[in-house]
């Protein structure tokens, strides 16, 4: 099977063309600001495919709640003309061709199953950790989409009665950093410092594990999945999984014999690639 393939982002859309089992000629091309340069700028994609090989299909990896049953994307996103209407129908009349379309951390967490660290798990949990954290919850090899498309939704899990996006991502813990002292440093920066001995900064680091460790542990022993995948820019840092092991594993200690199952964590293993695998692992999943 060949496809056309499209990672949709707020500042570009990646393009693949799926071929052989592999994605061959990746590049980005700018996402446009209206509906009409976006569907030209997909049209003329596509149709360069065209030309080249005999594509069963477009895939496709985008922002918001994607309904499968409806066609429609749901939610908000940097991109709100894409939303609210039936536009997988729109897209298969301009290309000919069938269309998936999947939410982008539902996109990464099947790329993931399907190739990346997560392959041949049956039940996986994956976390994406950003501006915000998102995620996605995989159980019998599909996406849990939930009865109102919240499947995976970690981030408005609360965790000391604060939600986990705006305490557990890189983000928020530069922000408190900088607040506190009046630097202007990133997530990344923090991590860094805390690492030299910055009291302010291992206090911040130490608020993030302890959010993430919480909902971590929660995830396991409410879904109980056989991974869990941990995604976004944080995920390049060698140290986060081993400080996370250590954050749950004073937590477990702490309940005492109530806590009996250690998380198995992994880091993202096809990085910028995970969200045009899955594309393509959940347009399979739909047309096969």
């Amino acid at each position: 099977m060949e496809l056309a393939v499209f990672d949709i982002g707020g500042t570009t859309i990646k393009v693949a063309t799926w071929t052989n089992n592999q994605l061959k000629n990746k590049h980005a091309v700018k996402t446009p600001e209206n509906l009409n340069c976006f569907y030209k700028i997909l049209t003329e994609e596509v149709n360069k495919i065209k030309k080249k090989h005999k594509i069963s299909g477009v895939a496709i990896s985008s922002p918001g709640a994607v309904d499968k049953k409806t066609g429609i994307i749901g939610g908000s996103s940097a991109l709100p003309y894409i939303h609210n209407f039936k536009i997988v129908n729109e897209l298969e009349k301009l290309f000919a061709l069938p269309v998936s379309i999947e939410n982008d951390a539902n996109s990464a967490a099947l790329g993931e199953l399907a190739a990346g660290n997560g392959k041949g798990c049956n039940s996986m949990a994956f976390f994406v950790i950003g501006t915000g954290i998102g995620g996605a919850l995989i159980i019998n090899q599909r996406i849990w989409h939930g009865a109102h498309l919240y499947g995976g939704e970690f981030g408005y899990m609360m965790v000391d009665n604060k939600q986990l996006s705006t305490i557990a991502s890189p983000v928020a813990m530069a922000k408190r950093y900088n607040n506190r002292t009046g630097k202007s440093i990133d997530g990344k920066t923090v991590f860094e410092l805390a690492d030299q001995g910055d009291k302010i900064a291992k206090e911040e680091r130490e608020t993030l594990l302890h959010a993430l460790a919480i909902a971590i542990f929660n995830v396991q022993h409410s879904f109980d999945p056989e991974k869990i995948i941990l995604g976004g820019g944080i995920s390049n840092n060698p140290k986060l999984v081993p400080l996370l092991n250590e954050e749950i594993k004073k937590i477990c200690k702490s309940l005492g014999n109530l806590a009996t199952i250690k998380p198995n964590l992994a880091v993202c293993g096809l990085k910028s690639d995970a969200n045009l695998r899955g594309a393509v692992a959940d347009f399979e999943q739909e047309y096969n």
